[in-house]
Formats: C-alpha cells, structure tokens, sequence
C-alpha cells in the first residue's frame, strides 16, 4: 500500500516547474540514518544554467573540487583523495559530461565543461509517506529528526487517513500535512508547512531511549554540502523505478511499475520475481521513461535543447 501511495503521489506531484524524486539519503553525520520518501526540488535562478551542463548527476566531489572551465587541473592536485579513488571521481565526473580529460605531459589532466552555478535550488522539501496513520510506526522520531536537523526548506507529512487535532499533536508544528487521495490524485493542505533554516545550524539526532538521546551538532557548510548531494541525486534520479521484467509487467500513462495479471501498480523490487506464482521471466515492458520524465517535469533530457520550458514565478505545490 505504502509504495502504491508513494508512486501516486509522485506522480501528482510531477510538473514542468519542479524535479520530484524519491528515497534519497538525508542524513549529515550519517547520511544513511534517514532516507526521506519524496523530495521536491524547485529550480532557483541558476536552474537553466544547471540543466544544460548534463541531464545526470554530477559527483559532488568533483563539484567541489579546485577545477574550472578556465585551464586543466592535473587528477593528481584536483583531489585530496588516494589515487584511485581520485581516478573513479574524475570518472564518473566525464561520464556524466561535467569532466572534460585529456593528457598534459603525460599526466591525467581535466577541466569542467561549465562553471556549476551555486543558485540552482531554490527550495528542496521533502515528504514522509504514512498512508495509514492508524499505524505511524517510527513516524514522530523521523519527523522530530528532519525539524531539528533543519536539512529542507520544509517537511509535509502526506496520508491518505482522515487527520484529526490528536494527530496533529503528535507531530512537530513545523510539519505540514496533506490529505492524498492515492486513487483520484486529490490533494487537501491540512496544514501549511512552517519554513525551516538550511542556512543556520541543525542537530542530527543519532539515537533516542527514554532517558537518553544522542545528538550531534550540524554547522551550516556541512548542511549546504549535503544539499548539493540531495540536489543532484534527485535531478539525476527522478522518481519512477524499473519496470518489471516478467511477461505481466506494464506501465501506466505517467509510467509507474502494474502488474497486469493483479491488475495493480506494484514494487518490482518487491513483488516481482520468483517468490510470485504468476511471474514469467521476459524483457521489462517498453517505456521511455526518459520521454516523461521531460515532458512531465522541470528535467532536461537533452541539454542542448536549450534548457527547462519554465523557470520564473514557481507555484510552491500547485
């Protein structure tokens, strides 16, 4: 249920002026420690700028790294890195087509294709899924962890259950909340969204028990790094998942994973596979999930097109 919701709501939620994405690391000190469920990435003055140096992700160390579109940098002096770890970077970077290489007597050199533009986020929010909030589960720690933490602009709690005042108290007064109809996409703002402070220091909760809660201080550099990874994980990543590869495997018009045979969107990486008695190995069913993620969203597929339809005058969640 949980997975059909979150599919849904990307798919709502998708539109030319935003980047939606799912299940992307948020965490500082352990960026493991908290995966957040959708993220929404509404573009900021540089965004065109962004969108026309590579429709993928770019390797944040290699956005960090003392390298410009001016003159090229030896791979040896561009990283503070062991030498092949340096090598897998620089790369990932040319694949990516922010990295140009070639070879300076004899030694490795690179040089960026543009000059990455700091101003490309305007905003990053991101949204925890509970469908069924008569079962919240870790709910109030993960959202008590994103408030404090301070990492998003803001933090909406999405469900499809009808929300009443003792479930409002349970949860951080800076969490908004959405109502989402998962079968006719309707969306109803219970309440608005408090904005929250990227640019201040944050505490990362590491733990809690009854009489304890480990906690570690977060400054505002280490903040904005991560933002950057968020950034160019959900710009390169998107949302839709893999289609099934089994001969009931489909796709619907804005190209979410159904089973055709439960007549249902389902979790490849779950659902599929030989665990399920009507799967039949075959190819994943045609979808150019590329071609919608283009035409439904502010991504740029082919760059030099000449960057995202629509930039200004961005509506927050219209």
């Amino acid at each position: 249920m949980e997975f059909r919701f979150e599919m849904a709501l990307c798919a709502a939620l998708e539109s030319p002026d935003r980047i939606v994405a799912r299940q992307l690391g948020a965490g500082v000190a352990r960026p493991g420690g908290r995966i957040v469920d959708v993220c929404l990435l509404d573009p900021g003055p540089g965004f065109a700028d962004r969108a026309a140096i590579t429709p993928r992700r770019i390797p944040v160390t290699a956005i960090e790294a003392p390298v410009g579109p001016g003159s090229a940098v030896p791979i040896a002096e561009a990283f503070d890195l062991p030498p092949e770890r340096a090598h897998a970077v620089a790369d990932a970077a040319v694949e990516a087509g922010y990295f140009e290489r070639e070879r300076r007597d004899g030694r490795p050199v690179v040089r960026a294709t543009a000059r990455y533009p700091d101003d490309w986020v305007g905003s990053l929010t991101a949204i925890e899924n509970k469908p069924d909030l008569g079962t919240p589960g870790d709910l109030r720690a993960q959202l008590r962890y994103d408030v404090a933490l301070g990492l998003f602009d803001s933090v909406v709690l999405a469900t499809a259950s009808y929300v009443t005042r003792a479930h409002l108290n349970r949860i951080p007064d800076a969490v908004g909340v959405w109502r989402f109809d998962p079968e006719s996409g309707e969306r109803e703002v219970i309440r608005e969204p408090t904005p929250l402070t990227p640019d201040a220091s944050g505490v990362e909760i590491l733990s809690e028990q009854a009489a304890r809660t480990d906690i570690v201080p977060v400054d505002p550099e280490a903040k904005a790094r991560r933002r950057r990874r968020i950034a160019e994980r959900a710009y390169g990543k998107g949302w839709r998942p893999a289609l099934p590869g089994c001969t009931h495997g489909g796709a619907t018009a804005d190209g979410r994973p159904v089973c055709t045979y439960f007549d249902r969107v389902v979790d490849p990486g779950r659902d599929c596979g030989e665990a399920c008695p009507a799967y039949e190995p075959a190819d994943p069913p045609s979808c150019d999930r590329d071609r919608l993620r283009a035409e439904r969203s502010a991504w740029v597929a082919e760059p030099t097109d000449g960057g995202p339809r629509r930039q200004a005058g961005l509506s927050r969640f219209g």
